[in-house]
């Protein structure tokens, strides 16, 4: 590692921190707002930052900084992404998109108290930070919560999977066996640890991807519902405007005229 040089890259430039020395490296990293955690050139965790700390959802405690491995990590071998990983190691900015992060399971391995939090997607880029000091190349790893799953892993797999399938047709069935769970049994779980069944859930979720589909104006009111797996025309019409309390021509006309409105400016105070 001595002789190592800084690993400089055409498609890493602004991304790569180059001849850091150790404290001004964990101040500029402490400083970013979004939950960073910092690996040594072995895969281990070195540092986690304030906005680490206080993650609403992952707070990774200081007790993992030196005995948490990332390039070790057994969900990370599971999901095949350990080659994509090594990549940032080797000086390169990897993105990596909607990857599952089991919470539960990974409190448990390490004694750590957790809550009722099952699972989480998050959207991770790496890239390279070469310390001077140290003359070897470091991770950080910047992570954003995209979906958080409270409950049994049963309940997160089969939140996810409706949310997968909600521009189909609603499948218990299917669903069940998704989970792995009888019919029976997975409806008065997935009710108690929701406050919701599982009909209720499927039908918010697509309210919510036509919603989404209706800020499109380049497409009709229609053709978004069609692209939702809807009717616009018949029953999903009358759940919309049950649901959000407009008719779909309202709510979009309403949202659109919204983003056209100048944002109030904010007053310093004196």
């Amino acid at each position: 590692m001595n002789n190592m040089q800084p690993p400089y890259s055409n498609s890493t430039p602004q991304m790569l921190v180059d001849h850091v020395n150790t404290a001004l490296l964990a101040e500029i990293v402490n400083q970013l707002p979004f939950p960073v955690l910092l690996f040594a050139a072995d895969g281990t965790l070195v540092m986690t930052n304030q906005a680490m700390l206080q993650d609403r959802y992952m707070p990774v405690p200081p007790l993992l900084v030196g005995r948490y491995n990332v390039l070790e990590e057994p969900f990370i071998l599971h999901a095949g992404i350990l080659p994509d990983i090594k990549r940032a190691f080797r000086g390169e900015t990897v993105f990596l998109s909607d990857i599952h992060v089991p919470l539960a399971e990974i409190a448990d391995r390490f004694s750590m108290p957790h809550s009722d939090l099952e699972s989480l997607y998050q959207d991770i880029t790496l890239f390279p930070v070469y310390c001077a000091v140290k003359k070897e190349c470091c991770v950080a790893a910047m992570l954003i919560n995209k979906s958080v799953y409270f409950g049994k892993r049963e309940i997160a797999r089969a939140q996810r999977w409706i949310e997968n399938h909600c521009v189909e047709r609603f499948d218990l069935d299917a669903l069940a066996r998704a989970t792995g769970l009888s019919k029976a049994h997975f409806c008065r779980l997935f009710k108690r640890q929701t406050g919701l069944t599982a009909h209720d859930y499927f039908i918010s979720c697509k309210v919510n991807l036509i919603k989404e589909k209706l800020m499109d104006k380049n497409i009709t009111i229609a053709q978004a519902f069609a692209a939702c797996g809807a009717d616009y025309s018949g029953h999903y019409a009358r759940v919309f405007k049950n649901k959000t309390g407009f008719s779909p021509s309202h709510y979009r006309s309403r949202e659109q005229q919204a983003l056209k409105q100048p944002r109030p400016m904010q007053q310093a105070g004196y």
